[in-house]
Order: structure tokens, then C-alpha cells, then sequence
């Protein structure tokens, strides 16, 4: 797969193009158009012309892993809510009627997980601060307004509510002065997480009037970016008219004294096969930045210990730094994508066997939960009993941080709220039961 570094520029798709590319890629009939379509009211689907001629191999589908990433799929939904929404579409329904059908499902779907939009959210005095949030007491996650989109929405994306056109369900600010006054009266706040959406799809000057603030903040340490730009478009650091400028901007971050990190979505090996994908890490840390690489273990498109042994190794050579294996979250089409954590921490063994102390600085397998990072540790029988060992990673109350705990096996178990705790009444992140009066 080579794409060329000198001439194409970058093309979405949306919605709007789904019936097409279903009939001419993957040459699907009328009826499996029509309800992967129906699917698309309820999830978002934005693609792009790179994705869909360098990564995707038309000859696969619909199995092949990157074709399951970017476009939905039927069975993602109950058979129930897909044929009723296929049916609105068949008989041409007012917009209105399928909007508000695909709002139900939508709402069934936990669009905001772990407590996204009361528990993390900050405030100055008694008035919340619009576009942030602040869940661990040294970081803060800001949401610019500008970068509220992808060049390419993953299907198991965890903010998918940030892409469906409903205000009350979206983060978003364009105000970087709220962002540094809110940092300023919290002196523990030491590092800056920009996140979406994907704050990479921002031009240059729009990136620069965010980032650059912060530079005359002492206590900032480390600013870090969110992104999946380097799998779905390499161009925005190669080929893109700002490119330049791009990383000059990382450069003035790096001179002022702050770690600039790259918080790299690497979801399959394929995504890192592409000249481009090269060139683009190589500019990038040129700079001085550091790329880290994170996704979640999803079925059906990274399941199994080669796979991520393989893109560990190669993340490495490349001079990345893997990071993170996620947990597929408790939001949206979760039953489709979601592992049972007894095979995800096997998974995530099998493949950490596999290789060198260099990629060994990944953690996981790690669920964001509503109290924090939880890092399944492993599974083992303590007086006869079977449990799961874990600890937390990062936690709301940093007491709990590092804490090891324990939890009673359950093979079916997917997320922290299907576990019950073992040796104890309740987890130590759990409020005590109240007193009888």
C-alpha cells in the first residue's frame, strides 16, 4: 500500500456517499445497503478517501478488520431497532419520525459514560465550565469547538455522542481564556489533554491559539493531543499545505520546557503500513515530541495476542512508545465490540510474552471506568477461590491509585459493573452501605 506523499489531498465521505461505496466497493445488494444504513442514523459514519483505498482490501469484506473499524455493521444493533429503522427509511418517513426512532436507540446506548456529563465536569465557582473535563486531580481534558470531528470515526468509538448533531450530548469550547483561568486557580493541574473528536482535523492557526497559551504557564509540564490523525490521515504532517507549520508549532512547545505528547490511536497493523504513517511519525518526533500508542482490544478487528504483539514491535521500531490497551467501554455498541475481561487479560499476556523489555511499557488490560483506570492484573485462586487481581492505574481519589483489589472471576464479565468484589462486602472505590436508623 503506497500512498503518495505529493498529490493527493484529503476527501471525505459521510453518510451521504455510505449507499454508494456499500454498492461499488464492497457490491453489496439493495436490502444489505439499506439496513447497514440504518445503522448509520443511530452511529456516525465519516470516512475518507485514504482509508478507503489504502487500508481497507475490498477483497475481504466484510471481515476485513479496518472494513469493520470505519463502517458499521448490522448485527451491531438489535435485529429489532435495525429492521424498524430500515423500514422508516424503505417507506421514506419524514425525517423528523426517523430522527426521533433513532434517538431512542440512541439513548439506550449509554451515550456518556462514567459519568462524562455531571462527575467530570468543572467548575469556577458554581457555574460548570463549558468544553472541559476533570476527572484526575494533575489533568485536564479540553474539547476545542474546532475539533469536534475525525478524519475518520472508528465504530467503537467511546464519544460517538460528540458526532450526532445533539448539543445537550456534546463537549465543546472555543474559549482557551476559561481553559487558563480554570488551570490557574488549580495549582495541581500540571498537564493538558486535548481530545475530541480529534483536535488534529484544526488547521494550524486555529491549533496555535489553544496551545500557545499555555506556554506561559509554569505549572504545565506536559501537554498532550488526542489523536487518531496518524492511522486515518498521515498527510495532515506530510503532505497538508500547514505542515510545516504544524510542527514548528510542536517545536515552540518542546523549546518552552513542556513535554509535548502524541497520544497515538493505533487500532490494527495495517494502519502502520503506509510510507506515509513513516514520514509522519519521523517529523513529528524530529520535533522533540514523544508519539504513545493506545486503542482498545476489540472483537472481531484486534482480538488475538499476534496481532498486537506484531503492531507493539512495529509501533517500537517506528519510535513509538506503546502505551495503553484499553477496555472497550461501557457506551454504545458495546455487546458487538466487547471482550470478556478474563479472555482480554489473556490476550494482553500472550501478546506482552511476545516481546522485548522495549515494548513492555504498555498497561492493560485497563478499563476507564466511573472511578478511575482499572488494570486488570490477572487471574488467580486465592483460598479456593478464583478472582480477578487488579488495581487502579489512575483513580478519582488518588488514595486509590496503585491499590491492588480483587474481584470474583466471572468469565462473562466485560466491565468493572459486572464484577463483585471478593474477600470484601464492597470495593475499596465503593461507599459504605448506610446505617439503619
Amino acid at each position: 500500500m503506497i500512498f503518495n506523499e505529493g498529490t493527493r489531498g484529503f476527501r471525505a465521505y459521510t453518510t451521504k456517499h455510505l449507499d454508494d461505496l456499500l454498492r461499488e466497493k464492497a457490491g453489496f445488494g439493495e436490502e444489505a445497503r439499506l439496513r447497514i444504513r440504518a445503522v448509520a442514523t443511530v452511529l456516525p459514519f465519516r470516512t475518507n478517501a485514504y482509508v478507503v483505498e489504502e487500508l481497507i482490501d475490498w477483497s475481504a469484506v466484510p471481515d476485513d478488520p479496518i472494513y469493520r473499524l470505519v463502517f458499521p455493521q448490522e448485527d451491531m444493533l438489535p435485529e429489532a431497532d435495525v429492521s424498524r429503522l430500515a423500514n422508516l427509511i424503505r417507506t421514506n418517513a419524514p425525517v423528523k419520525q426517523l430522527t426521533a426512532a433513532a434517538n431512542e436507540v440512541r439513548m439506550g446506548l449509554n451515550p456518556h459514560p462514567a459519568g462524562q456529563l455531571d462527575l467530570n465536569v468543572p467548575k469556577i465557582g458554581d457555574e460548570p465550565v463549558p468544553g472541559m473535563q476533570h476527572k484526575y486531580p494533575e489533568t485536564v481534558l479540553f474539547f476545542p469547538k474546532q475539533g469536534q470531528t475525525c478524519h475518520a470515526y472508528c465504530t467503537y468509538c467511546f464519544r460517538w455522542a460528540q458526532f450526532i448533531g445533539e448539543p445537550d450530548l456534546k463537549f465543546a469550547s472555543g474559549d482557551v481564556d476559561a481553559l487558563v483561568g480554570y488551570i490557574r486557580r488549580h495549582p495541581e493541574v500540571t498537564s493538558v489533554l486535548f481530545t475530541g473528536g480529534d483536535p488534529m482535523i484544526m488547521g494550524e492557526p486555529v491549533l496555535r491559539r489553544y496551545v500557545e497559551p499555555l506556554l506561559d504557564l509554569p505549572q504545565i509540564d506536559s501537554i498532550r493531543i488526542g489523536t487518531k490523525s496518524l492511522a486515518y490521515w498521515p498527510g495532515r504532517f506530510v503532505t497538508d499545505p500547514d505542515a510545516d507549520d504544524t510542527l514548528k508549532l510542536f517545536e515552540q512547545v518542546v523549546r518552552s520546557g513542556k513535554n509535548l505528547a502524541f497520544m497515538a490511536h493505533f487500532s490494527h497493523p495495517r494502519e502502520l503500513e503506509p510510507q506515509a504513517v513513516g514520514s509522519a511519525v519521523r517529523r513529528i518526533l524530529d520535533t522533540g515530541a514523544t508519539v504513545r500508542t493506545q486503542a482498545p482490544l476489540i472483537r472481531t478487528i484486534n482480538d488475538d495476542a499476534a496481532t498486537w504483539a506484531h503492531m507493539w514491535r512495529r509501533q517500537n521500531a517506528m519510535g513509538m512508545v506503546p502505551y495503553y490497551m484499553f477496555v472497550e467501554r461501557d457506551t454504545g455498541p458495546q455487546d458487538y465490540f466487547a471482550v470478556p475481561l478474563a479472555d482480554a487479560y489473556e490476550t494482553f499476556r500472550d501478546a506482552y510474552a511476545q516481546v522485548s523489555g522495549l515494548c513492555r511499557t504498555v498497561r492493560g488490560p485497563s478499563m476507564s471506568a466511573t472511578p478511575g483506570k482499572v488494570c486488570v492484573d490477572g487471574v488467580t485462586e486465592i483460598n479456593g477461590q478464583r478472582v480477578f487481581v487488579l488495581h487502579f492505574i489512575q483513580a478519582r481519589d488518588p488514595a486509590l491509585v496503585g491499590r491492588p483489589f480483587f474481584a470474583r472471576y466471572d468469565p462473562r464479565a466485560v466491565w468493572l459493573t459486572d464484577l463483585r468484589p471478593a474477600f470484601a462486602d464492597r470495593f475499596p472505590f465503593e461507599s459504605a452501605a448506610p446505617v439503619a436508623a
